[in-house]
């Protein structure tokens, strides 16, 4: 018995050492993600304050001037209903129409499982938002993780998966992290999230994301830009 486990290990070790880039970047976007929200998580659930969430907001208000409300206003209402909805319906659509049927299912479980996610875990942990100061743009629901940060980011890591195999890949992590960066700023700077909400935002839907590519795909991203999930 010892000797057929011994003869385990090289095939073991063969096969960790072929697939050490996939493994390491398995690790960095799924299980660091998931981690990073843990801790999070379990902090929110003891109501523990986190250091950083009360100076990151007052020096976002301190910025404050009627041109930069606009353009967070802007940009919080693009990053929900009036953008990222209506986007996201729209890719569904135009993947289903090129007949990518399977594509079509992966992004309706990347974007619509991380919004389910969202509102299973503001629910859950029924965290009240900031009231530092009245905001611009008043919210009423919970406050962690937060749905903005949540939704841009699976938007973006869904595309960098179904992209990665093309060209388009740079403009969309590119444009698409510029994008979910502001959105994301745009809440704290309005003071209806606390940082931790984004960040834990953030970590979810990376898990979640390259979590189901990983599935599907049996890999973070499309190998190609004509592959089918398994």
């Amino acid at each position: 018995m010892a000797s057929i486990s011994n003869s385990r290990w090289p095939r073991v070790w063969e096969w960790v050492r072929r697939h050490q880039w996939q493994l390491l970047l398995l690790f960095v976007c799924v299980l660091i993600p998931l981690y990073i929200f843990g801790n999070l998580a379990d902090e929110v659930i003891e109501k523990e304050p986190f250091f950083f969430d009360e100076p990151i907001l007052r020096f976002f208000y301190s910025l404050s001037t009627p041109f930069l409300d606009q353009v967070m206003i802007f940009f919080s209402r693009i990053g929900e209903r009036y953008g990222l909805i209506p986007l996201n319906i729209a890719i569904f659509v135009a993947l289903l129409w090129q007949r990518r049927r399977s594509d079509a299912i992966f992004w309706l479980l990347a974007v619509g499982g991380a919004a389910a996610i969202n509102l299973v875990a503001k629910l859950a942990f029924g965290r009240v938002r900031p009231d530092l100061w009245i905001s611009l743009a008043p919210e009423t629901s919970f406050s962690f993780p937060s749905g903005h940060a949540m939704g841009t980011m699976a938007l973006v890591a869904a595309l960098l998966v179904l992209l990665w195999p093309t060209r388009w890949r740079w403009w969309v992590l590119i444009l698409g992290g510029l994008f979910v960066l502001l959105v994301s700023i745009s809440r704290v700077y309005l003071g209806v999230h606390y940082p931790s909400d984004i960040l834990a935002g953030w970590m979810a839907s990376l898990a979640w994301v390259f979590g189901i590519s990983s599935i599907l795909y049996r890999q973070l991203s499309k190998p190609t830009a004509h592959s089918e999930p398994v």
